[in-house]
């Protein structure tokens, strides 16, 4: 009797375990789908709405900030879906990963779209709230000098700088690493060995954070050149009305942007 008690109770105590992270990893395996497909639907409506936007605007400057907008939005979308794909992969093999990349060549992968879609976003919404800024401070300057084939050229750059980024640790053979919750690759951060281990993730969070602080200073001196202008009606409502929609979108990509990658890219700053 008691060792059939003893032995259903071992019994138990197993299989409690067992059911418990099952249903864990369900969640999370759940959890991921659904936070890609949302994020490739909501941008792939957004993409939509700012091609058509895009295809009859005659402003300049707007079809500027359109441009950028646009890049932001493909890019998020191509980070949902790639990244979370990913995921999704690993998940499929029980975060075994000796077992499906024994050459380190997904969490290679893995890591640098990590980093990748992760900068861009920010390297892109400073960009624009830069742009923004010119155009409502200094808008001769901005007509003159920023010609479209000028923003393309600073597009293709935005994207350069943060690819360089995300494959420095490919160049400097410092490979991503799998983290702790085995779901995922980023940079080696715990118990760096030298100097590059904390120069990577440390360079990392310096741009990014550099990218919202000059996203705060751009968006802060627009709104309030643009209160300015509204106070001693300098300009018509007409001609601001444009520049306050296109402000309006920017502070909330900023918010957004800093409740995401704020606390982590401070973190970074202390390893």
């Amino acid at each position: 009797m008691s060792a059939n008690g003893s032995s259903e109770a071992g019994c138990r105590s197993e299989v409690r375990p067992s059911n418990s992270t099952c249903s864990q990893k369900d969640i999370s395996v759940t959890a991921s789908a659904i936070s890609m497909t949302v994020g490739v639907l909501s941008n792939s409506l957004a993409l939509f709405i700012l091609i058509t936007s895009y295809s009859s605007i005659r402003i300049k400057s707007k079809a500027s900030f359109l441009l950028f907008a646009s890049s932001l939005v493909v890019t998020d979308l191509l980070g949902h879906l790639i990244n979370g794909s990913l995921v999704l992969i690993v998940y499929s093999f029980h975060k075994n990963w000796e077992t499906f990349d024994p050459h380190h060549i997904v969490c290679s992968a893995f890591g640098a779209c990590m980093v990748f879609f992760g900068l861009s976003p920010l390297f892109l919404g400073s960009a624009m709230a830069v742009e923004r800024c010119l155009g409502v401070t200094r808008p001769i300057f901005h007509s003159t000098a920023l010609a479209s084939r000028h923003m393309k050229r600073l597009l293709g750059l935005t994207w350069l700088l943060a690819a360089l980024v995300a494959l420095l640790p490919v160049i400097l053979l410092r490979p991503y690493r799998v983290q702790s919750s085995r779901s995922w690759c980023f940079f080696y951060m715990e118990e760096p060995k030298d100097w590059l281990d904390v120069l990577l993730p440390l360079l990392f969070s310096m741009l990014g954070l550099m990218a919202l602080l000059l996203s705060i200073v751009c968006n802060a001196l627009t709104s309030c050149t643009l209160l300015q202008a509204r106070l001693r009606r300098k300009h018509h409502c007409r001609g601001t009305s444009y520049h306050i929609e296109m402000i309006c979108q920017l502070q909330a990509i900023m918010l957004v942007s800093c409740v995401c990658w704020g606390p982590l890219l401070v973190r970074f700053l202390d390893i």
